[in-house]
Formats: structure tokens, sequence, C-alpha cells
């Protein structure tokens, strides 16, 4: 229906045929661009206009008086409109260089490879982003095509991974989060490192990302060489889950950090092993030690619900007590110390 906004026998547009079918797209809910679009035989016909002008000038400029047109050369071409054949005017001699359509490109829409890179960068299968492609723009595109465009990520992601980074971060987060992943035609865990530094002037930068199968020690330690190499000299606190042996190996990187571990975390795990009946109280008394105004006041705390709960919770008191030294870090700040918000818990 679309193909009628053009007259063959003229090859002229005809514009009341390509507003009766815009009209008609728009009354029945059919998209003006893309596959069947109404748009997409106008676009073709203006296109192949700008080349029939830009031949004549080509031919008018030229110093051979011998040559002359030869033909066109049709080939698919890519739009945001929709794919169809363009017909490209040549010249006898080969020297025509079409500008508005150069001699190899095949796409017009500038967006298409961003499109397939955010879709790629979403975690869309090359299944999945040729089947979007062919939606949008009528256009078969192979797993090969799909590859070449997104490896030009890799590059820009390798060069921000290996980025510079300040040498000084008063506070640097880190944590790993576990998601599930095709491999092989298997489903198996990953777990992604993130490092969030917050640099001197407060402002939140994300220092990197990294990949593993499991979240240990020594995989960190890893990463906190890599923030050395990068320029990283000093971490003034390192904020952590309560991962075993994990402090260790932010000191053996950065012997002066201070480490500070996530006080979510450790009243997380504390509240497993506390009787429904029993929660609202213990988590009372646990708010008057991580809500202390200093780290003395907090501590005389701790020996309270040593007290009041030592016998009942032996294993969850022990806890608080085995980690206090990586738990009582922030109290010794005069802001913001304690602060947690009971939504996270």
């Amino acid at each position: 229906m679309s193909q009628k906004v053009v007259n063959r026998t003229t090859g002229l547009v005809d514009y009341k045929e390509l507003e009766t079918n815009i009209l008609s797209s728009i009354r029945e809910g059919r998209p003006l661009t893309g596959r069947d679009g109404a748009l997409t035989p106008f676009i073709k016909k203006l296109l192949e206009a700008s080349l029939e002008g830009e031949i004549e000038n080509h031919l008018l400029a030229e110093s051979e008086e011998n040559n002359r047109r030869n033909g066109r050369n049709g080939k698919t071409l890519r739009t945001s409109a929709g794919s169809f054949e363009l017909l490209t005017p040549r010249d006898r001699e080969g020297s025509f260089e079409p500008q508005i359509v150069k001699k190899r490109q095949t796409n017009l829409h500038p967006e298409l490879e961003t499109k397939i890179l955010s879709t790629f960068a979403s975690g869309m299968g090359y299944r999945d982003i040729a089947s979007h492609v062919e939606e949008i723009y009528d256009h078969k595109i192979s797993a090969a095509e799909i590859s070449s465009i997104t490896d030009k990520l890799l590059p820009i992601i390798n060069e921000w991974r290996s980025r510079p980074l300040q040498s000084v971060y008063p506070i640097v987060f880190m944590d790993g989060m576990f998601f599930k992943v095709k491999e092989d035609g298997h489903c198996v865990s990953k777990c992604m490192y993130n490092i969030l530094g917050i640099d001197q002037n407060g402002r939140k930068e994300v220092l990197g990302f990294y990949l593993a199968e499991s979240e240990g020690a020594n995989f960190w330690l890893g990463v906190l060489n890599d923030l050395k190499e990068r320029g990283v000299e000093d971490i003034l606190i390192a904020c952590v889950d309560g991962l075993k042996s994990f402090p260790a190996a932010i000191n053996s990187a950065f012997p002066k950090a201070e480490v500070q571990l996530c006080i979510v975390h450790q009243i997380r795990n504390s509240l497993k092993y506390v009787s429904s009946k029993d929660v609202k109280v213990f988590m009372n008394d646990l708010k008057k030690i991580y809500r202390a105004t200093s780290k003395e006041i907090a501590e005389n705390y701790l020996l309270e619900l040593e007290e009041k709960w030592g016998e009942k919770y032996q294993l969850v008191v022990k806890s608080w007590q085995n980690n206090w030294e990586n738990l009582s870090g922030v109290l010794c700040y005069k802001e913001g110390r304690g602060k947690v918000d009971d939504a996270y818990i």
C-alpha cells in the first residue's frame, strides 16, 4: 500500500497519496516509520533525488568531456523509516563519490549501532537483538554483525577499567553482588565486585567492577592491588561486609586504612538467631549500641547486651564482641556516627 506514493511511470512522489497513507496509519495506530511505515517510499525518493543532483553537479564540474552517466547500482539501505533498495547513479569514469549516502554505506540511521549496544548492555542475547532490529528496521542482522558492533565496547570498557584514580579516597565501599548467568548452556553463579569511592570533594565515583565466581578475601586482595596500580595511595575508611579475612586483606594492601564492617550486615546476621518473640526488644538494645554518641558509651551498651542476652544468645553477642574493633570505627567521628536507617535492616 505504501509503495503507491511513488508513481512507477513518472518516478515522482504522489503527495496526495502520501498524505492519505500517513493519515490512515495514524487512525489505525500503525507506525509511520519502521516496517511497512508510510514514510519509507518518501525517504527513498528524496534520497535518490539528492543523488541525482549530486551526479549532475559532478558531471558539470568534470574536466573530462567523455565522462557521462553509466546506469545505477542498487543496494539495500537500512533507515529508521525501514529498509529499501536505493538506486545510486554511477558515471563512466568511476570518479563519482556520492556524499548523502556513500558507496559502501548500508545504514542511514545513525542510532542503529547505539540501539544494538544499549540492548546488548541491558543483557539481551544475540538472538533477541537480531529479532529486535528486524522488527524495527525490517532488516535481518547476523550474529557476526552484532558481534562486530558490540566488540566496539571492549576498548571503551578496558580504557575505563584501567583509568588513573585519585591518590586518596576518604571512604571506599566494597561489596560483592551475586547473580546467575548462562555459560556454555548452563546457569552458573557469578559474583560482581563493586567498588564505590567518595573523593575528597564528597563526590561518589565508581572505581571499578570485578567479576569472579565467588567472593573471597584472596580475590579482594587482587582488586585492592589493582587500585594501587591505578594510583590509589591511601584509603581512610574501607566499608565492607562481614566476609572473613577481608579486614586482613585490606590492611595488607593499605596498612593505614581503617576498616568499618557494615552495621546492617551485622544486624541482619544477628537477627537470624534471635527468636521472633525477642526480636523487638533485642533490636531496641542493639540500637543503643550503634546509635551511641561515642565509642565509650557504645561499649557500655554492649556490656549491658551481654548481661541481658549473653546466656540466651551467646553466639550473637560474641559476634559483636569479636568484630567490635571493625564495627565501632564510625563511632570515632563526631558527625553522622552510628546512623543506620532501619529500613535497610
